[in-house]
C-alpha cells in the first residue's frame, strides 16, 4: 500500500471522529512523531498532560491540522504500525497492515462465555498487590503500570559491556538510542517482521524485577477491555509456572487451565475446539518451572484432555504438540532462555524487557506521586544521583525509591532530609529479591550471598563485568536459579558461548562490599584492610573514582544502623563491629595525614554520606581545616553529599571550590550550609544577578562568614555577570561589604562596591568610583538586587562617572520600585546639564527626598581631564534637592587654588 501524503491526509480527516474514540496507542504515536521531528516540545507536553486518550487525540489534531499533509501522513504511518486492526476495521488493507480476519465467527453459544470471562479478567486484573501491601490493600494497575522498553534484538558482547559499565546520562543515552527505532509496544509483539513472517511464539526475557509479570497482567487486562488483540485472539489464558509447580498428580491442559481461571473444563474444551488459531497462552515465569532432567525423553501429549504430569503437559503445549495452531507468549529470566528456546515451537521471536527508559522512569514517578510538586521534587533528587537514576531502569528499584520518598513526604520531611542512602536502596532491592524470587533455592541466604560476593570480588580484582560459564559454576551453585545473575549467549565463530554478569556493575560493587563486611570478624577486618590499602596505594592513579571507590562507599553504607538492622532482622546477617571500627579509623587517618587538598575530598564525603551517622560525620567535618571538593567536575549528587555532611557540623573554617565546574544551581543546593563556614572561596562557571541576590540573602542571614571570594570563569551575555570578574565579600557583626569587579576583557581594573548594614539592610552604600562603563542592563540587574531588600530606607551612592540623563532616570525608578525608600544621597564628580534637566522636570513621593552633589559640567558627554578645562568648564559645585514639592539647586563657586 503506497499512498501519497495527500491520500493519507484525506483518510485521517475523513475518519477523525472514529480515530478520536478508538485510538489507544496515543502516546507511542506521539513519541514517534516527536522523535521524527514532527512535533515540538510545547505541544508534546500539552498532549501528554491531557487526561484521557480522547483528549490527547483532540490536542494532537491541532498539531496535525497546522502541520499539513506531511504531518498527517506521518501520523497515518504510525497508525499503520501501532493500530493495524483499527485500520483494518476502517477498510485499509495492504502491506502496511499486518493482520488477518477470520471468516469463522465465534459461535453464539461460546460468545457469552467469553464475554463473562473477559469481565472476570477485568475485575481481577485491574488491581496490583505490591510487595508491602497489607491484607486488602491494592493499587490500580492503570495508575501504576508504565510500559518498559522492549527490544526485539540481541546485543553483542561489546554493547552488553558498555551497558553494564555505563551509568547516569551515558546509560540513559544508550537506552534512548534504541528507544526510537528498535523498541516494541505490547500491541505489536506478534506483528510480522521485515520478511512478513508472524511468530507463533514469543520469548519475553527480562531480569528479576524488570516487570515481566506486570506486563503479562497488563496484556491480559487490555485484551479483556478490548484495547489490544481484539480481532487477533478470541481468548487469552494466563498460566503461572509457580502455580503449576504446586499441582499434584497428572493433569490435562484443559484441567490446568480450568484450575487457573473461572471457566469450566467443558467450556474450555469447546473454545479450544472451535478456534485454536485464535487462542493465546501467556506462560509467566518459565525459569521457575521445575523440569525433570528426562523431560526430552518423555512421550508428550497431543490432546488437550490427555493427562500427564503438569510439567509434561506444559512442555507439550510449548513444543506445539498440543494445539499447534495456537499462539504463545512466555516470560523468563535470561538464565533459562536457551532451555526455553529449545522447547518452544517455531517460528519464534525473541524480545527482551530492558526496564524503563529515561522517559519511562519519569512517567513512573509521575504516576506514583500523582502530584506535580511532589513528583518534581522526588524525580529531580533521584535524577541527580547517577547510581540511583541508573538503577531506576529496574522497575522494582523505581518502586522502592518512590515508596521510600513518599514515606518522607507523608511525615512532612523534605525529600533530602535523612533520605535513605544509595546503599539502603540496594539493600532493600536485594532483600525483596531474596524474599520473593528465591523461594525455590536450595541455598541458604548467607551461602548464596557469600558465593555471589566471591564472584563479585573476583570480577573487581580482574576488572571484568562478564564471566564465563565455567568460572560461575565453580563459585555459584545453581546460577540458573539465581535472581541476581544474568545469562547471555554470544556467537563465537561457529559456536555459541555462554557468559554471565550481574545486573549492572554497581550490583557487583555492592555484593563485593557486602561480602567483606559479612565475613567472620578476623577475616572481615583483613579483607577491609586489604581493600583500603589497595585504594590508598600511592603508585595507583588517584583519579576519582579509584578502582575500588564504589566498593568502599558501599562498605560505609552497610555500616549504617538502619541497613544493619534490615540485614539482621530480615535475613539474620550480622555486620561485625571490627569492620566498622576499621573503616572509621581509616577515614580519620586520611584527614590527619593531611592529604593534598581536593585529591580525595569528594570520595570521603560520599563515604560519610553513605554512613549517615551524624555524630561521626560531625567529628570528621569539624576536624577539617579546609573542605575542598575539587577532585574533578562536580555533580549534583556531590552537592547533596556536601550539604548533608556540612549540616551535621556546628561550625567549620573554610570551603574552597575551584576548577570544579561549579554552577549557580549547584551552589544554591548547598546554600543552607554555607553560613556555617567562616571563609568561602568559589570559582563559578556562571554568575547571574538573581543568584547573587539569593547567595547574599543566605550569607547575610547567617552572619558567621568572615570572607567570601567568588570568581566566575565563564560569562552569560544576557545577565549582569557579563561585566563581573570577581566578587569579594567581608562580613562583620555590623556591616557587609561586597566588591564586584569587571571582566577580563576590560583593560582597566574597575570595581563596584556595595556596603549593607545588618541584619535588615536599611542602608546600602554603592561606590562605583572605579567603574569605567556601566550599561543599562547592568543597571537593571542592580535594580533587581536592590529590590530584594524590603527594609531598605536609605541609599548612598558615590561615583566619579559623568552623570548623564540616564542616571537620574535610574534614581527615579528606584524611588518608584522601592516604596520603603525615604532618602537617597548621591555624590558625583560631574553633573551634565542634560542630567540636571531631568531632575528639574521631576518630583518624588511625599515621604522620599533625593540629594545630589557634584560639579556642573557644560561639556556634553565628555569627561574633563585637563586641569585648565576643569577650571573653565566644571568649576561650579551644586547641591540638588528633589522631593514631592519639586526641584531646587544651590550653586557654590569653587575657589581657585
Amino acid at each position: 500500500m503506497d499512498l501519497r501524503d495527500s491520500e493519507c491526509a484525506q483518510f485521517v480527516d475523513a475518519h477523525w471522529g472514529k480515530l478520536v474514540q478508538r485510538v489507544k496507542m496515543v502516546m507511542p504515536i506521539v513519541d514517534e512523531l516527536r522523535s521524527g521531528g514532527m512535533l515540538k516540545w510545547e505541544p508534546y507536553c500539552k498532549i501528554r498532560a491531557a487526561d484521557t486518550d480522547q483528549d490527547k487525540m483532540r490536542e494532537l489534531y491541532e498539531v496535525l491540522h497546522s502541520g499539513g499533509n506531511k504531518v498527517k501522513s506521518a501520523f497515518f504511518l504510525q497508525l499503520v504500525k501501532q493500530e493495524p486492526f483499527l485500520l483494518g476495521d476502517l477498510g485499509v488493507t495492504g502491506n502496511h497492515t499486518h493482520f488477518e480476519k477470520t471468516n469463522t465467527p465465534v459461535s453464539t453459544e461460546i460468545s457469552p462465555v467469553i464475554l463473562k470471562y473477559k469481565k472476570k479478567i477485568c475485575s481481577e486484573y485491574q488491581y496490583v498487590t505490591e510487595y508491602n501491601s497489607l491484607p486488602g490493600e491494592y493499587v490500580l494497575l492503570s495508575e501504576r503500570y508504565t510500559q518498559p522498553l522492549i527490544l526485539q534484538t540481541y546485543r553483542d558482547q561489546v554493547e552488553r559491556q558498555q551497558e553494564l559499565c555505563s551509568s547516569g546520562e551515558r546509560f540513559q543515552q544508550g537506552l534512548n538510542s534504541r528507544n526510537s527505532h528498535e523498541s516494541s509496544y505490547l500491541n505489536s509483539l506478534f506483528d510480522p517482521d521485515d520478511h512478513r513472517i508472524s511468530p507463533s511464539a514469543i520469548i519475553l526475557q527480562g531480569n528479576s524485577g524488570n516487570g515481566k509479570t506486570l506486563t503479562v497482567q497488563k496484556i491480559m487486562l487490555d485484551w479483556a477491555s478490548g484495547d489490544i488483540y481484539k480481532e487477533r485472539f478470541d481468548i487469552v489464558f494466563h498460566l503461572k509456572c509457580k502455580e503449576i509447580n504446586c499441582i499434584l498428580g497428572e493433569k490435562s491442559l484443559v484441567e490446568i487451565l480450568s484450575n487457573s481461571c473461572s471457566l469450566s473444563s467443558d467450556q474450555i474444551s469447546e473454545i479450544l475446539q472451535h478456534s485454536p488459531e485464535k487462542v493465546l497462552f501467556m506462560i509467566d515465569g518459565f525459569d521457575e518451572l521445575r523440569l525433570t532432567e528426562d523431560i526430552d525423553h518423555m512421550s508428550l501429549n497431543t490432546d488437550p484432555v490427555q493427562r500427564a504430569p503438569p510439567q509434561v503437559t506444559l512442555c507439550a503445549l510449548l513444543k506445539g504438540r498440543i494445539l499447534p495452531e495456537s499462539f504463545l507468549l512466555v516470560t523468563t529470566r535470561s538464565t533459562a532462555t536457551d532451555t526455553l528456546s529449545n522447547l518452544l515451537k517455531a517460528p519464534q521471536r525473541f524480545s527482551e524487557i530492558m526496564g524503563f527508559s529515561e522517559m519511562g522512569v519519569e512517567e513512573y514517578f509521575q504516576k506514583f506521586f500523582q502530584n506535580e510538586e511532589l513528583f518534581r521534587k522526588a524525580y529531580e533528587y533521584v535524577q541527580a544521583n547517577e547510581t540511583l537514576i541508573t538503577a531506576c531502569s529496574i522497575p522494582v528499584i523505581c518502586w522502592i525509591i518512590c515508596t521510600t520518598i513518599k514515606e518522607r513526604f507523608e511525615v512532612g520531611a523534605y525529600v533530602t532530609s535523612g533520605l535513605e542512602t544509595t546503599t539502603s536502596i540496594y539493600t532493600d532491592f536485594v532483600s525483596t529479591l531474596l524474599e520473593h524470587h528465591c523461594q525455590g533455592s536450595s541455598q541458604s541466604v548467607p551461602s548464596l550471598l557469600r558465593s555471589l560476593g566471591q564472584l563479585a570480588e573476583r570480577g573487581m580484582l580482574e576488572q571484568q563485568v562478564m564471566f564465563d560459564e565455567e568460572t560461575v559454576n565453580e563459585m555459584v551453585s545453581d546460577p540458573a536459579g539465581n535472581p541476581f545473575l544474568c545469562k547471555f549467549l554470544f556467537k563465537r565463530r561457529i559456536h555459541q558461548e555462554t557468559m554471565f554478569s550481574f545486573m549492572h556493575r554497581s550490583f557487583q560493587e555492592f555484593f563485593t562490599a557486602l561480602y567483606y563486611v559479612l565475613l567472620e570478624d578476623e577475616e572481615s577486618q583483613r579483607k577491609v584492610g586489604e581493600l583500603l590499602s589497595k585504594d590508598l596505594d600511592e603508585d595507583r592513579p588517584m583519579l576519582y573514582p579509584p578502582h575500588f571507590a564504589a566498593v568502599v562507599q558501599f562498605a560505609f553504607g552497610l555500616l549504617n544502623k538502619d541497613v544493619k538492622r534490615t540485614l539482621r532482622k530480615r535475613h539474620g546477617l550480622v555486620v561485625h563491629s571490627n569492620a566498622q571500627t576499621h573503616l572509621k579509623n581509616w577515614i580519620l587517618k586520611e584527614l590527619l595525614n593531611d592529604y593534598p587538598l581536593g585529591k580525595r575530598t569528594l570520595f570521603w564525603l560520599h563515604c560519610l554520606y553513605e554512613l549517615h551517622e551524624a555524630d561521626f560525620v560531625k567529628e570528621v567535618m569539624e576536624a577539617c581545616k579546609m573542605i575542598n571538593p575539587s577532585d574533578g567536575l562536580l555533580r549534583r549528587i556531590d552537592c547533596w553529599a556536601l550539604l548533608y555532611c556540612c549540616q551535621c557540623a556546628h561550625g567549620m573554617n573554610e570551603l574552597y571550590i575551584t576548577d570544579a565546574g561549579l554552577t549557580c544551581k549547584m551552589l544554591s543546593m548547598v546554600l543552607p550550609a554555607l553560613p556555617k563556614f567562616k571563609n568561602l572561596t568559589f570559582e563559578l562557571a556562571d554568575l547571574s544577578d538573581s543568584f547573587l541576590i539569593e547567595l547574599m540573602s543566605a550569607l547575610v542571614r547567617g552572619q558567621t562568614l568572615n570572607s567570601l571570594s567568588l570568581d566566575p570563569n565563564r560569562f552569560n551575555t544576557d545577565c549582569w555577570s557579563c561585566s563581573v570578574h570577581s566578587l569579594k565579600l567581608s562580613l562583620s557583626e555590623e556591616m557587609c561589604s561586597i566588591c564586584i569587579g569587571t571582566s577580563y576583557e576590560d583593560p582597566a581594573p574597575t570595581s563596584l562596591t556595595l556596603t549593607l548594614t545588618l541584619p535588615r539592610s536599611e542602608l546600602i552604600r554603592i561606590d562605583w568610583t572605579n567603574i569605567q562603563i556601566l550599561r543599562q542592563r547592568d543597571l537593571d540587574a542592580l535594580m533587581h538586587f536592590l529590590c530584594s531588600f524590603s527594609e531598605l530606607k536609605k541609599l548612598e551612592m558615590e561615583t566619579s562617572k559623568e552623570m548623564t540623563k540616564n542616571f537620574p532616570v535610574w534614581i527615579l525608578q528606584i524611588i518608584q520600585k522601592l516604596p520603603s525608600e525615604t532618602e537617597i544621597l548621591v555624590h558625583a564628580d560631574y553633573l551634565l546639564e542634560e542630567a540636571i534637566k531631568v531632575f528639574q522636570r521631576s518630583n518624588t513621593r511625599p515621604d522620599c527626598t533625593v540629594e545630589v552633589q557634584g560639579y556642573i559640567c557644560n561639556k556634553q558627554s565628555q569627561k574633563c581631564t585637563q586641569i585648565y578645562e576643569w577650571h573653565q568648564q566644571c568649576n561650579q559645585k551644586v547641591t540638588i534637592h528633589l522631593n514631592s514639592q519639586g526641584f531646587s539647586m544651590k550653586n557654590e563657586r569653587k575657589p581657585l587654588f
